[in-house]
């Protein structure tokens, strides 16, 4: 059995290093990793410096092969079967980054949540030595096989990193440039993975605040997804943030509490630990006058003062059909008064009696419903269904 050999510690580095480019900090920093047992702390990230750590007490070497397999064509099925809900709402934005990136040399890799390839954008004619093999759907980037890659380093910790030339604690790996951030679900746990890489060249572009804006935007498709019977809140202190990958975005169930956040909405709700509790305790509104809302246009939104003093401007729209919060909604809502009605239903005498009434019928008795159903008012169904009743025809 090998001696154990302690962690390295950390040396302390002269005032003013020699070692003033990238390459030459992460070439000294896998010096004194590897040869003199020291932590390189300052040269190269801390996220790269505990992801060497876990690699080695892994016992793996940085001289080792990596032939980046990709996994059973059972395991890339079922991967691409879970994440389809995550490539549904990265369609879109994967298109205008590939577009973005143009001429870059750059690909767009996005990985599920255990770093397993579902999708990656074409080589853009360059060559690609390691990034051809590395690059292809089904391939596992997770730290435990590839070692320490950005995308390895989100699928472990969750949190954005860029991991550049020697900072890969494979020698294969030393060609590519990686900038990568995390995707997370309605539940905060992590959904997938978006990554930008290069090989064989710097990037000339800020690769993290890209890969951000766009990891961000994908994670706001598939918040909004509609999944069950969902208030869905949009909201920032600024009203041209609205409908950006800056937006706030949270989701009130059917019981009216908050359900989840974005990570903007974490931000800006600061540290009340909104998942939970009552809508009101933190938006300041009711249940019912959020659903009041989901009645206005942007033109008549005013900003909203959130329990914690902050203003907004709040957007809200029903997600999930026709369900315990449209009933909230329509329950709430005061009958209209005996007035004109819009031209597009102005009368019940174009719909037959029996109409009427077979309807209501497959509305469960439900007015609303069946006032929608057929395009008219509540108010005027009721009053129908009242001359109905006075003529001697059930109801």
């Amino acid at each position: 059995m090998p001696p154990h050999r302690q962690a390295p510690v950390a040396a302390a580095l002269p005032q003013q290093p020699f070692f003033s480019s990238p390459q030459d900090r992460a070439a000294l920093a896998r010096e004194r990793f590897f040869e003199d047992g020291q932590r390189p702390s300052g040269l190269v990230p801390d996220a790269v410096i505990q992801s060497w750590l876990r690699c080695q007490a892994s016992r793996r070497s940085p001289r080792e092969h990596i032939g980046f397999d990709a996994v059973t064509p059972n395991r890339m099925h079922s991967a691409l079967q879970r994440g389809r809900p995550l490539l549904a709402a990265a369609h879109a934005q994967l298109a205008q980054l590939e577009a973005t990136l143009g001429g870059s040399g750059c690909r767009a890799i996005l990985t599920d949540g255990d770093g397993v390839i579902v999708h990656s954008t074409p080589a853009n004619g360059a060559v690609e030595r390691v990034l051809g093999v590395a690059g292809r759907v089904g391939v596992n980037l997770s730290e435990s096989v590839v070692g320490t890659t950005a995308p390895g380093i989100v699928v472990r910790t969750g949190q954005a990193c860029t991991v550049t030339g020697g900072e890969h604690f494979f020698d294969a790996c030393a060609l590519l440039r990686c900038a990568a951030a995390p995707i997370r679900d309605r539940r905060g746990q992590l959904a997938g993975v978006l990554d930008l890489t290069a090989e064989a060249r710097d990037f000339e572009f800020d690769a993290a605040a890209v890969v951000g804006l766009y990891a961000a935007a994908i994670e706001n498709e598939l918040l909004r997804l509609p999944s069950g019977d969902c208030l869905l809140l949009r909201f920032q202190a600024s009203p041209s943030l609205l409908g950006t990958p800056m937006e706030a975005l949270a989701g009130v169930d059917t019981q009216g509490e908050v359900a989840w956040v974005n990570s903007v909405a974490q931000r800006l709700l600061g540290s009340h630990m909104p998942l939970g509790r009552p809508v009101e305790e933190v938006f300041g509104l009711s249940l019912s006058q959020l659903l009041e809302h989901t009645r206005a246009t942007v033109q008549t939104r005013r900003p909203q003062r959130l329990a914690s003093g902050l203003s907004v401007w709040l957007q809200a729209q029903l997600q999930g059909g026709a369900g315990a919060l449209a009933d909230t909604l329509h329950s709430a809502t005061p009958a209209e008064p005996p007035a004109p009605v819009p031209p597009s239903a102005c009368t019940l005498a174009d719909h037959d009696r029996q109409h009427v009434l077979d309807t209501l019928a497959r509305c469960g008795g439900n007015v609303s419903r069946a006032a929608r159903a057929l395009g008219v008012s509540r108010g005027l169904l009721y009053r129908r269904l009242a001359s109905l009743q006075a003529e001697g025809t059930p109801d």
